[in-house]
């Protein structure tokens, strides 16, 4: 059965999250510090993490920079928990490299639905095996690595999938919608400028290759070469 860890430093929130993981199947371990919880995360390597921003020892930030930026560990999906909602802070947090969001308070009904949606999204990624090259661009589906010219590009676990959805339909327009139902897993409630700013680094990042990802106006997105 999958194991999510928990890190978060609100015991009465971190044990109600766990029971309810557990009425839904999951295997859950709880820590209530950003030491700790990046200890037992190496340690445990579990299928999902949920991650408070604000804890005592490390930030939740740092925690997620160093597990996504670790071989062993950056294909880890992780959900930020946080009270706070601003734009900012989303961004920071997709920079790190988390793979959804939720802001408190949160029903446990909404946070089980984006546990699923993300754990299915992982499970599926991984299933994935067959390599794609388009121009001068190589993506390895295994190994979650991207090539441009033979020179590796690092990409955030969200970028990467972004990638992968164009890449999967080249040729064919993805809305930001379904971008964003796709990628992060759910029906996003929100600004769709999430999709835009995500593919603005996306293709800086890919170089001559992001000249590819095509802007189809008033709708969304394609990869194409040529």
């Amino acid at each position: 059965m999958p194991t999510v860890l928990v890190i978060e430093d609100e015991r009465d929130l971190a044990e109600l999250v766990a029971f309810h993981l557990e009425k839904e199947g999951y295997g859950c371990v709880i820590a209530e510090d950003g030491t700790l919880g990046l200890a037992e995360a190496r340690r445990l390597k579990p299928d999902l993490i949920l991650l408070d921003l604000m804890l005592p020892g490390m930030m939740g930030t740092e925690v997620c920079r160093i597990l996504k930026g670790a071989d062993q560990t950056s294909g880890i999906p992780i959900i930020m928990l946080t009270a706070k909602g601003e734009e900012i802070d989303r961004v920071v947090g997709f920079e790190m490299g988390a793979d959804d969001y939720v802001v408190k308070p949160f029903s446990t009904r909404e946070l089980m639905l984006r546990v699923r949606a993300v754990l299915r999204r992982s499970t599926e990624q991984a299933a994935k095996s067959a390599n794609i090259s388009v121009g001068g661009l190589f993506i390895d589906t295994d190994g979650h690595r991207v090539e441009v010219a033979g020179e590796e590009v690092t990409l955030t676990s969200t970028e990467f999938k972004l990638l992968m959805n164009l890449a999967e339909r080249i040729g064919r327009v993805q809305s930001r919608e379904l971008l964003l139902q796709n990628v992060w897993g759910y029906s996003y409630v929100g600004d769709t400028r999430t999709v835009d700013t995500h593919m603005t680094r996306l293709r800086t990042k890919l170089g001559s290759a992001g000249e590819m990802i095509k802007t189809v106006r008033g709708f969304g997105y394609k990869l194409e070469e040529g």
